[in-house]
């Protein structure tokens, strides 16, 4: 038995890409693949994504790319988001990439977009240099699409006045915020990454924007013992039982993803939710039960109406730092598509 299960479904993750593209009329749809796909496996998101009317790759490194184009994706049109060293670029020029430009002189022979920083204070030229012809779009980055409406506003009608001298270039801004909020941002094309995966931008309820989630996480009760009232269990004596209270311990701790300030978020065991009680392990944590159940029991840590968001608000962080932090290597987890 494998200590905890990641079950992708990329029917789901089709169906989000469907639903995105009713709201584009006509511009592209950029699936964003790094981090291993939000953790979510990025080659079979990848695959699912194309298929379902999805245009080209965006990664944030050139081997995140080179890992996509041996795995069979020879075709598509991959953008290195982050910056690339120049040791990378013969690489770069070898796989057919496209790179994001924010900063210094541009590379040869490589398709290039240039980066214009109008707010987000990261990557991006301040003054757009003169595009050469290795140059075929121009983007920028949004701060607050999911949050401060005016200032994504102001970004938005900086980044079309910067690119209205160069009609001939393709140009895109939008996160998966803007895209589901601000129809003035989707411009040539839009980079979609979180909402792809059915996790909200908003940190709220993904069904919302009628997106389903894709990735689900299971394990099980390794053991379950009764502890007596003033005993405790996990690191540091976090909990203390009060009274006489069932125990169940899952095999999945932070080690696995699951972190140690989730420490008071809830898991659904036998049907019903229950707590994480105490200090989560490197490799378990505690769930408090109503009853004696048995060893083997299933536990839901994501999926069956549990949201990534929900974590994510009681660890006080978003919910995609969750999913790309969950460990699927085979040595910790069985990672399953579904839906192919």
């Amino acid at each position: 038995m494998h200590r905890s299960e990641v079950t992708v479904d990329l029917g789901a993750l089709r169906r989000n890409v469907r639903r995105l593209l009713e709201e584009l009329f006509g511009s592209e749809l950029w699936a964003v693949v790094k981090a291993n796909g939000y953790g979510h496996g990025a080659a079979d998101v990848s695959r699912a994504a194309l298929g379902a009317g999805a245009t080209a790759l965006c990664v944030a490194t050139v081997p995140e790319a080179l890992e996509l184009r041996r795995a069979g994706l020879r075709e598509p049109r991959i953008l290195v988001l982050g910056p690339t060293a120049e040791e990378d670029l013969p690489a770069a020029r070898d796989g057919r990439l496209e790179l994001a430009v924010g900063s210094g002189p541009l590379p040869q022979g490589l398709p290039i977009h240039l980066k214009i920083d109008t707010g987000m204070g990261r990557f991006g030229y301040v003054e757009l240099p003169e595009p050469t012809s290795d140059v075929v779009a121009l983007m920028s980055h949004l701060a607050t699409a999911d949050s401060d409406h005016d200032f994504a506003d102001q970004q938005i009608a900086s980044f079309r006045e910067a690119v209205a001298p160069h009609p001939e270039l393709a140009h895109h801004v939008a996160n998966s915020a803007a895209m589901l909020r601000y129809p003035a941002s989707h411009c040539s094309a839009v980079r979609c990454g979180v909402a792809l995966y059915g996790l909200s931008p908003f940190n709220s309820d993904p069904a919302d924007d009628r997106l389903e989630p894709v990735l689900s996480w299971r394990s099980y009760l390794a053991r379950v013992f009764r502890l007596e009232g003033g005993s405790s269990t996990g690191y540091g004596r976090r909990y203390v039982a009060q009274r006489p209270t069932w125990i169940g311990v899952v095999p999945v701790g932070y080690g696995d993803g699951f972190r140690r300030d989730l420490s008071g978020t809830e898991v659904i065991v036998g049907g019903a939710r229950r707590r994480a009680v105490g200090t989560v392990s490197m490799d378990s944590f505690a769930v408090e039960l109503a009853e004696e159940l048995p060893v083997g029991e299933p536990v839901t840590l994501i999926g069956d109406g549990l949201l990534v968001e929900e974590h994510a608000r009681a660890a006080g962080t978003i919910n995609y730092e969750l999913v790309c932090g969950i460990n699927s290597r085979p040595e910790r987890a069985r990672r399953e598509c579904v839906g192919a």
